[in-house]
């Protein structure tokens, strides 16, 4: 694991339950597929725990056989295409956080474990595509997150290094990519993963709502805490 060495200069979002609140869509979308391929249906904390993986890893894990893993892509992408736009808004201080950071000339860039295609279509329904300069989907690497090259990709078409950046993301799989990667790992207090989990999966610091964006470039070590921050102990809203 290497440590952030460089000033930081740019920041990568994810983007599910970071950005755009779509997690009652990623879940009903699961609850449809299991259903439809006649299979049981997993809790929703076992199908959060695995939010911020590849959708053909997380139907892995759920004990799907390879070959039975893109029939079940296939029914979910279908479910989760028709009611995408229905489903998916901003979290509420999105918008006006990233705008500050686009005034600011920050670069901005997404790192996403969605297809690019599809995480382009939340970014634009939304309004938020025409601030990000770059985005790093599935499709885009090899190897995903907790690995660290989907982070490091996105700091590469920045052309700047990870070390450089701040990943903000709202899962334990991010903060471990992240500080995998070099870069700054920081989570958010809005998605479904506790706050003590993402502190000990890397992050230094849990945001409690989108206005601490501005404060993203300042290292955590010389950061107020503050009242802004929410508490590494505290469960995530």
């Amino acid at each position: 694991m290497n440590a952030p060495t460089s000033a930081t200069r740019a920041v990568l979002f994810d983007l599910d339950g970071t950005l755009i609140d779509s997690i009652e869509l990623i879940l009903r979308s699961y609850e449809h597929t299991f259903s439809a391929h006649g299979l049981p249906a997993l809790a929703r904390p076992e199908l959060v725990a695995g939010l911020g993986t590849p959708l053909w890893a997380q139907f892995r894990a759920c004990g799907v056989a390879d070959d039975e893993v893109p029939n079940l892509v296939t029914t979910y992408r279908s479910f989760n295409l028709e009611h995408h736009d229905e489903l998916v808004r901003p979290y509420p201080g999105v918008l006006e956080a990233v705008e500050d950071l686009a005034r600011r000339a920050i670069p901005l860039g997404v790192v996403t474990s969605k297809f690019a295609a599809a995480a382009w279509r939340g970014l634009r329904l939304v309004g938020l595509a025409k601030h990000f300069e770059v985005l790093v989907g599935a499709d885009d690497v090899e190897r995903h997150k907790p690995d660290p090259e989907p982070v490091r990709r996105g700091a590469e078409l920045l052309g700047l290094t990870a070390d450089a950046c701040v990943y903000v993301g709202d899962s334990v799989h991010d903060m471990a990519s992240a500080r995998a990667a070099g870069a700054r790992a920081v989570g958010v207090a809005w998605g479904p993963f506790e706050d003590a989990s993402l502190v000990t999966a890397g992050a230094e610091r849990v945001l409690a709502q989108p206005s601490d964006f501005g404060g993203l470039l300042v290292p955590s070590a010389s950061a107020p805490s503050a009242s802004s921050l929410s508490s590494p102990a505290g469960p995530s809203t």
